[in-house]
C-alpha cells in the first residue's frame, strides 16, 4: 500500500472526539493579530458569572486560565455534550444542551429562532467563539452593563480551501465585521470595539488535511475524500516535494455591551 493511499485510509477511519482539531499535532494553527482568550480572560476576572456558547467539547474553555464562580457552557451539538460535562463538571462548569442558533448570515430580524433557556439579564459577561448565535437573545440574557465577546469566521474563510482543491467557490451571504456589527446594533447593543484577520492552518500531510475536511464540513460541503481523490493526490505529490500545504482561516471579532 503507498503511503498515499494509507494516510486517506487512516483520515477515513481516524474519529473525532470532541472538537479538538489538532490531529494529534499534525495540524498547526498560528495565532490571529488579537489574542481572544487574553480579551476574554482580562473580562472573567471582572465578571461574577460568564457564558460560553458553543463550547464544543469544552476544550478551550478548560484552559481558560480564570473562570468566573459561576461558568455555564452551552453546546448545541449532542455528540459533544457528554464530552464537554465529562471535561467541565469536574471544574464546576454547568453544561447546557441547547437547539443551536441558524448562521448569522441567513437570519431575519424577525424570524422565529429557539431562545436561550436562561431567564432575562442572566450573565454579567457572554462570550462567543465561533458559534452561531441570536443578537437580540444574547441582548436578553445580559445584565445591564454586561459585555458580548466573540471571534466569529468570516462568510469568505474557506476560500484558499476552494482554491486548494481547485473547486468553484459557491457564493454565500456575507458574513463579515460589518455586517455583525449592524446585526448586534439592530438588537440594542453598542459595538464598542473590533477587528478582522486570518489565522493560518498548516497540514504535515495530505491524512490530515483529509481528516480535517471530513470532521469539520462546513469548510467544504462538497468534500469527499473518494470524490476529492485526484487533487488529494496532487496535494500529496506537492508535500513529498517538500512544499507546504496551508490555508487561511479569515476571521473577525468583536466586543459588545449592554448599557
Amino acid at each position: 500500500m503507498s503511503e498515499f493511499e494509507r494516510l486517506l485510509r487512516e483520515a477515513d477511519a481516524r474519529p473525532l472526539v470532541g472538537w479538538e482539531l489538532s490531529c494529534d499535532g499534525r495540524i498547526a494553527t498560528t495565532a490571529t493579530s488579537w489574542n481572544f482568550e487574553q480579551t476574554v480572560d482580562r473580562y472573567a476576572r471582572k465578571s461574577p458569572d460568564m457564558l460560553d456558547m458553543g463550547t464544543g467539547g469544552g476544550e478551550w474553555l478548560s484552559r481558560l486560565p480564570f473562570r468566573p464562580p459561576r461558568t455555564v457552557a452551552t453546546e448545541g451539538w449532542a455528540p459533544n455534550v457528554d464530552v464537554a460535562r465529562e471535561r467541565l463538571a469536574p471544574l464546576g462548569v454547568e453544561v447546557v444542551e441547547v437547539e443551536g442558533a441558524d448562521d448569522n448570515a441567513l437570519q431575519l430580524d424577525d424570524a422565529e429562532q429557539a431562545r436561550l433557556p436562561f431567564a432575562d439579564a442572566s450573565f454579567h459577561l457572554v462570550v462567543n467563539r465561533h458559534e452561531s448565535f441570536v443578537a437580540s437573545d444574547v441582548h436578553r440574557i445580559l445584565a445591564a452593563g454586561g459585555r458580548f465577546v466573540t471571534q466569529q469566521v468570516a462568510s469568505d474563510f474557506n476560500a484558499d480551501c476552494y482554491e486548494l482543491l481547485r473547486m468553484p467557490m459557491p457564493e454565500l451571504p456575507r458574513w463579515k465585521l460589518d455586517t455583525a456589527t449592524a446585526q448586534l446594533e439592530r438588537a440594542g447593543l453598542v459595538v464598542e470595539e473590533g477587528g478582522e484577520g486570518a489565522e493560518l492552518l498548516a497540514f504535515a500531510d495530505i491524512g490530515a488535511f483529509a481528516w480535517y475536511l471530513k470532521h469539520v464540513p462546513y469548510v467544504c460541503p462538497e468534500f469527499s475524500i473518494d470524490g476529492c481523490r485526484a487533487a488529494l493526490e496532487r496535494l500529496h505529490q506537492r508535500i513529498e516535494q517538500g512544499e507546504a500545504l496551508a490555508m487561511r482561516q479569515k476571521l473577525f471579532w468583536l466586543e459588545a455591551v449592554r448599557r
